[in-house]
């Protein structure tokens, strides 16, 4: 009987990823299909997880950016509410690859959202705190979503919670944090 565990796609994939985070030397390696970002970042790293080692495929983001993505969709359920017949904005470009202009329905969406954002950031609606979510169902590896409170991903950051999370000596912020918009002031 053949095992189709090990001779899946995503158990190849899996193999493949161990074998070149080992080969590297390094503690983590880049998912090359995500774009990383100063507030995110995928990656995967090996660890060990009920005495087995394993691999572990990480997403970690600021908390900002948590609380602009929950308040995104809080805007968005609100719009779909008020808005009959409502549907996600979706961004088109032209040939030249600038942004094409919005309906005036699309248009009065989007300022209906911000609205709604401003409103809920102002109340302060939206609290985020620092997690590590483990998903042992996750096609390749264990899944890792992980919010912190700092202000970039940056390899360091990144390094620093391998090493934490690994020695099992990760402490999480128990604090609750609402931020504000950054808004870039105008220069004359």
């Amino acid at each position: 009987m053949k095992n189709t565990e090990s001779s899946s796609p995503s158990a190849q994939k899996q193999q493949d990823l161990i074998k070149k985070v080992k080969s590297l030397g390094q503690s983590f390696i880049y998912d090359a299909e995500d774009e990383q970002t100063t507030e995110y970042a995928h990656f995967y790293f090996m660890g060990v997880h009920e005495g087995k080692e394993v691999l572990f495929d990480a997403i970690l983001y600021t908390l900002r950016m948590q609380h602009e993505s929950e308040l995104f969709e809080m805007a968005e359920q609100k719009a779909a509410q008020h808005f009959p017949g409502y549907k996600k904005i979706q961004y088109e470009e032209d040939e030249d690859g600038n942004l094409m202009a919005l309906n005036d329905l699309e248009e009065e969406i989007g300022l209906y959202m911000a609205e709604v954002m401003m409103e809920l950031e102002e109340e302060g609606e939206v609290k985020v705190e620092e997690h590590v979510d483990l998903d042992l169902l996750h096609e390749c590896g264990i899944g890792l979503d992980v919010g912190l409170h700092i202000d970039k991903v940056t390899p360091q950051i990144i390094e620093s919670f391998i090493r934490d999370f690994n020695a099992d000596k990760l402490v999480l912020d128990p604090g609750h944090y609402s931020f504000q918009t950054q808004t870039e002031e105008l220069k004359p």
